[in-house]
């Protein structure tokens, strides 16, 4: 049996070399070269269909389930499998599997297409957008993806540890979003104020507000490891979903505020560079002209701790969740505002979108933000020769 960072690799090299033959190769071999390895290196008996079952169905009229993973014949975990590159954001997908879930009483839901895969909690009292614990795209961070695959293992699952995280998450993201209204852009919380003034006895109540109008306040998801044995994987870590909040000290009068920062993103970002005018020069329709993005690629996101998912058109503008967009920051836009709802401030609201997107820079062959594929075609030069 491999292990599960041996059999995450073989994925990854497997889906690069599909991706750069421009292979689709269907629902089928999807299962067979992506997703049932995986499976396998987590310590389920693929070859025991009172472990693994495909197709499964809880009654004989319903539509099957294509993976459900059994302890002591009860399932325990449905797996829904779509082709390599199929959009998993069409919500039929997710839906289905979930309402069906819920209905035969299983908690646990995946939705992969092999390079992805979304955990969902079916039995979680939110709306269905909010049941999606965690996603991960293989070849954009192999530790997270074994990470959150290793929950899935048979031991794992045996004794639910994944419950176990869920838990954490569900409580500490309520807490999080009220952090976030405390000390979000625009007029802090009167509580908040009212609280520092008593402690800060030396400092009017004005003074204490105008302060934390100040503020930027940026909350970090540092690791909790806890060791989790892997059922066949060996040992890994597994982060805290949503750890404690840190929140930024405020900024002195005489200093420039920092800009606001990305709250909750795992992406650790390198130091801003100055861009050149022959960057600005390059519109993200240069960049399908010049090859480097192709029509219908997908755009990656990672905001708050969770993933979000854009299509590329071949006009240039982006679909993001039903609605088209005519560019990448008003895309980035949508996502914020999905997040925060329709009264989000408009500092907080604004979006460095080549920044915010990531894709895949189909001449290299990896995975970057669109401000770096952008700077790759300035760099080499020659834009007009496509427009």
């Amino acid at each position: 049996m491999f292990e599960l960072e041996d059999a995450v690799k073989q994925c990854i090299e497997r889906v690069a070399r599909f991706r750069r033959q421009h292979q689709r190769i269907g629902e089928q071999n999807t299962k067979a070269g992506l997703i049932e390895p995986i499976i396998g290196a987590l310590g389920w008996d693929l070859f025991d269909p009172e472990e693994v079952h495909r197709e499964y169905r809880r009654r004989g009229r319903d539509n099957p389930v294509d993976y459900a993973l059994l302890l002591l014949r009860t399932p325990r975990l449905f797996i829904e499998a779509k082709g390599l590159g199929e959009n998993l954001d069409d919500p039929r997908w997710a839906n289905q599997t979930i309402a069906y879930a819920a209905v035969a009483g299983v908690e646990w839901v995946a939705l992969t297409d092999g390079a992805e895969w979304r955990v969902y909690n079916a039995h979680a009292p939110v709306p269905i957008e909010h049941k999606l614990f965690r996603a991960v795209r293989l070849e954009q961070d192999t530790d997270d993806a074994t990470e959150l695959l290793s929950l899935l293992s048979k031991e794992n699952m045996r004794d639910n540890r994944i419950e176990e995280l869920w838990k954490s998450y569900f409580v500490d993201r309520q807490v999080h979003g009220e952090l976030l209204e405390l000390f979000g852009d625009g007029e802090p919380a009167a509580e908040l104020v009212a609280m520092l003034a008593r402690r800060l006895t030396r400092l009017t109540r004005d003074e204490v507000r105008s302060s934390l109008v100040r503020v930027r306040a940026s909350f970090d998801f540092p690791s909790s490891a806890a060791s989790v044995p892997g059922g066949g994987t060996g040992p890994t870590t597994i982060p805290h979903p949503v750890p404690p909040p840190v929140v930024a000290p405020p900024v002195l009068p005489t200093q420039q505020p920092p800009r606001a920062q990305q709250v909750g993103s795992a992406r650790r970002r390198a130091a801003k560079r100055p861009v050149s005018d022959a960057e600005r020069a390059v519109k993200l329709i240069d960049l399908i002209r010049a090859g480097r993005l192709r029509p219908g690629t997908h755009l990656y996101a990672k905001y708050l701790g969770k993933q979000y998912v854009a299509e590329l058109l071949a006009d240039g503008n982006i679909r993001y969740n039903g609605r088209v967009l005519t560019s990448p920051s008003a895309a980035g836009e949508a996502v914020k505002i999905d997040v925060y709802g329709p009264g989000i401030t408009a500092a907080r609201k604004a979006t460095d979108g080549l920044d915010f997107w990531s894709a895949q820079d189909v001449l290299a062959s990896d995975v970057v933000s669109l401000k770096e594929i952008r700077r790759r075609v300035a760099v080499e030069g020659g834009v007009e020769e496509w427009r």
